[in-house]
């Protein structure tokens, strides 16, 4: 089971990253292309960013089901953008704010926290990995590991979630013969064994040093940016396999 996080303060990361998108989105300028989302202009970012909180409210609430195309529309048609995305994620955080402690909630990933924690995780992440977006945007590049204002500790989080949630849930990197591969967060002390093999993938917690073909190793800031495609922070000893990741490991909204 993955570290549960503190719940108010998973809050407060939620608000900081929205903020934090927001701020270099309007820096950047809503026609500002996307580094790290090619064919992607900063509007787009917001648009799509504005669309999963009000998606994630409406689930949360139980409320009325809503198109993404026609939340997408709503934001094209809105006259200041940015408010619109205000207003989402301040809807969110109320959502997220209302619900109990064991709220009956369905949760897609495995090896999660309980349903409200791990779905405000997600959105945590969601919302953290396109502010480094719009952190691109404003730059004209890919941000470095130490302009990310995450916390080592709630870096290494979304490090965990992608993979032990998505990596090994859609099985996204295979090989033959099997590969070990260790991935150290070097600064707190967290690591994680993938292995890949013919028919899956699978991801465990372990101790630092575990046995493993190849290591990929750096703070958790760098861990977070090269996991998520957002950057090459720290070490990988095998190129190659950093080949493969960069092909197969892709999380797309749906």
């Amino acid at each position: 089971m993955s570290e549960v996080q503190d719940f108010r303060a998973m809050g407060e990361a939620l608000g900081d990253a929205g903020a934090i998108l927001r701020g270099n989105a309007g820096s950047a300028g809503l026609d500002a292309p996307v580094p790290t989302a090619p064919g992607w202009a900063v509007r787009d970012l917001v648009a799509h960013q504005g669309m999963v909180h009000r998606w994630a409210t409406g689930y949360l609430t139980r409320g009325p089901r809503r198109e993404a195309a026609d939340v997408l529309a709503e934001a094209a048609a809105s006259t200041d953008l940015l408010d619109w995305f205000d207003d989402g994620l301040v809807d969110l955080l109320n959502a997220f704010a209302s619900l109990p402690v064991d709220a009956e909630l369905r949760f897609f990933l495995p090896d999660a926290p309980p349903p409200r924690d791990a779905w405000l995780r997600r959105q945590v992440h969601e919302t953290s990995v396109h502010a480094i977006d719009a952190m691109a945007a404003r730059l004209g590049r890919l941000p470095a590991a130490s302009e990310l204002w995450l916390d080592p500790r709630l870096a290494a989080d979304g490090v965990d979630e992608l993979l032990t949630g998505f990596v090994a849930r859609d099985g996204l990197l295979r090989a033959d013969p099997p590969r070990r591969v260790r991935f150290d967060a070097t600064d707190v002390g967290r690591s994680w064994l993938l292995e890949a093999r013919p028919d899956g993938t699978t991801v465990t917690r372990v101790d630092a040093g575990a046995d493993a073909d190849a290591t990929v190793a750096g703070t958790a800031r760098e861990l977070y940016l090269r996991v998520w495609n957002r950057g090459e922070g720290g070490t990988a000893s095998d190129p190659g396999f950093w080949d493969a990741w960069r092909a197969a490991v892709k999380v797309a909204w749906s």
